[in-house]
């Protein structure tokens, strides 16, 4: 009889959240059709009107005409935002994003740009003199040089910076300053006895952002997505995205009515527009000029290790007796944690746990509802709980591979843990549009409470557009997270930010390291002053002696998963 009431339960619980994903929106929503997309003046306008305050229903998909003037260098233009408070902070954030790198000369010089191997980094002399000490500053200048050794003069290189001990599995990540005349410098706080080694790489060069800049503005198209239309035995095949350069062929406006995500696709021959049956990634491509590619040279200038010109390693000693604690020095080097004895440790004061078994998982989580939202760096700490708890029974939701929608039930702790994908664009072999969703748009459908714990992580996929598309996405969804927080102030909100990655051409044409620095820069100042707690991936990736991966091993997974876990149930 237990085993018949639980499984009653279960199968209600599965019914009752199939509801909840599918019930209409709150009739207020709001007023995020302000920042809805458009293509230029020639586009069809959107069919939600950019004054509306309640929920509309949305509607078939409308056509938009040809363009008879097309501009190939500027086919990708963003409706004015509405709200002047809104325009003012996307004016600010584009400006925070990233000091003023060089005009690309024609042809282009490559001798004159950065190149890791000429260029070397120093460790500076301890302040006062005398040996280290856990709790010192450690400052290291940085000084960029071109293919022929010189010196350069300007800013704009997109450096990182680490302190490992791979034997004691410890580890931190520094903060580049850009001097803005070649030289920069890093800043560690010194946090465990024994040897601290340097390490400094060149991710990209000043130049090779130019072209990155160039690349988002101009060829946003470059991850090449599809769709099919399908009725009865007719099947069309199109290119779609978020902007698509006007020709002769009408295009289909799929811009979503209730956040204005914009998406589009060349409409079929022979189908009308609402026939859309599904999503796919097919190809990239980059779109180099001249020998820009030369910019991109694993050996030379991309993602390659600065050398040192003299020691790379200094040697800790204990903390000084009488030194402020190690938290309240942290500002000055700027990072939020470290790794010791594999163990990710705060900086700001706060107490992470370790959840080491299933036991402990499952108390922390009984009785919670949890709902993972974001691309598939998010999904694995949903496939970590899979294969952390045992006893939880997986619910078909018919969900897609890689992309979900996932539901798991725990019926003896009452948990529920979901995943969904965020809303396009996103990088997937296919997905049927009944699956596609939005963050805002799925917060909405949240009561939330104590018992309610929300996560998201969006990033890796905007990188090959143009920021306003990231900055308004972040602004729709933290009008939703307000109106969460509202009507439910214990809820639990947990962002993760984005990660350094290896190198592969896929991920240079889709742009994912120097987007993803850019990217944690918008989402710390949009969600400052918001209830909300931040796992910082950025940090956790860089500071660990593992190689950088957009997809974490699971030492660093289950790092963050316990930092979540921490906030989920604070040590008391």
């Amino acid at each position: 009889m237990k085993a018949l009431k639980s499984f009653a339960i279960f199968l209600c619980l599965a019914g009752m959240v199939f509801v909840l994903v599918n019930m209409e929106l709150m009739e207020t929503i709001y007023k995020g059709y302000d920042s809805i997309f458009s293509k230029k003046a020639t586009s069809a306008p959107s069919s939600v009107p950019p004054s509306a305050t309640s929920f509309v229903p949305p509607s078939a998909p409308s056509t938009v005409p040809p363009s008879a003037t097309p501009n190939p260098g500027d086919f990708c233009t963003f409706k004015p935002l509405l709200s002047s408070a809104d325009a003012e902070e996307e004016r600010l954030l584009l400006e925070l994003a990233w000091p003023e790198t060089p005009v690309l000369s024609s042809p282009l010089l490559l001798n004159q740009t950065s190149h890791a191997g000429h260029s070397f980094f120093h460790i500076l002399p301890r302040k006062g003199g005398g040996e280290w000490h856990v709790g010192d500053q450690l400052e290291v200048m940085i000084k960029v040089c071109d293919f022929l050794g010189n010196a350069k003069k300007s800013g704009g290189d997109f450096l990182v910076a680490s302190l490992h001990n791979k034997t004691l599995e410890a580890g931190v990540a520094g903060r580049v300053v850009d001097h803005s005349n070649g030289s920069y410098s890093a800043v560690f706080t010194l946090l465990w006895e024994g040897s601290a080694q340097v390490q400094v790489e060149l991710i990209h060069s000043s130049t090779a952002i130019t072209v990155l800049r160039r690349l988002n503005r101009e060829n946003p198209d470059r991850l090449i997505f599809k769709s099919v239309f399908h009725s009865g035995s007719i099947s069309e095949t199109t290119v779609c995205n978020i902007c698509l350069r006007q020709n002769k062929q009408p295009q289909c406006n799929f811009t979503d009515p209730r956040t204005g995500g914009p998406w589009f696709c060349y409409k079929p021959k022979n189908l009308s527009c609402d026939t859309r049956i599904n999503h796919f990634k097919t190809a990239y491509r980059t779109p180099f000029k001249g020998n820009e590619r030369m910019l991109f040279q694993r050996n030379a200038n991309l993602k390659v290790l600065i050398p040192a010109s003299g020691p790379s390693s200094v040697n800790v000693l204990p903390q000084i007796k009488g030194q402020p604690g190690l938290h309240q020095d942290s500002w000055k080097s700027g990072t939020s944690g470290y790794y010791y004895q594999g163990v990710w440790r705060s900086l700001d004061g706060i107490k992470f746990q370790q959840f080491n078994n299933a036991s402990a998982i499952s108390q922390c989580l009984k009785g919670k509802m949890v709902y993972l939202y974001g691309d598939s760096t998010i999904r694995q700490w949903f496939e970590y709980f899979t294969t952390s708890l045992p006893d939880v029974k997986e619910v078909n939701l018919k969900g897609v591979t890689h992309a979900g929608p996932f539901m798991m039930w725990d019926p003896d702790n009452q948990t529920m843990i979901t995943f969904r994908i965020h809303g396009l664009p996103f990088h997937i072999l296919m997905l049927p549009t009944s699956k596609e969703s939005y963050i805002a748009t799925e917060l909405d459908a949240i009561d939330g409470g104590s018992d309610t714990v929300v996560v998201f992580g969006i990033c890796a996929h905007f990188g090959a557009f143009p920021t306003e598309l990231y900055i308004r996405r972040l602004q729709n969804i933290r009008m939703a997270v307000i109106r969460l927080l509202n009507r439910a102030p214990d809820t639990l909100v947990v962002i993760k930010t984005g990660t350094l990655t290896r190198l592969s051409p896929f991920f240079l044409t889709a742009n994912i390291n120097w987007f993803a620095a850019q990217a944690n820069k918008i989402i710390r100042a949009m969600f400052k002053g918001i209830n909300i707690k931040v796992v910082d991936a950025w940090d956790m990736v860089l500071a660990h002696y593992l190689e950088h991966d957009l997809h974490p091993s699971r030492p660093i997974i289950k790092n963050m998963v316990d930092v979540l876990l921490s906030y989920t149930c604070p040590h008391k």
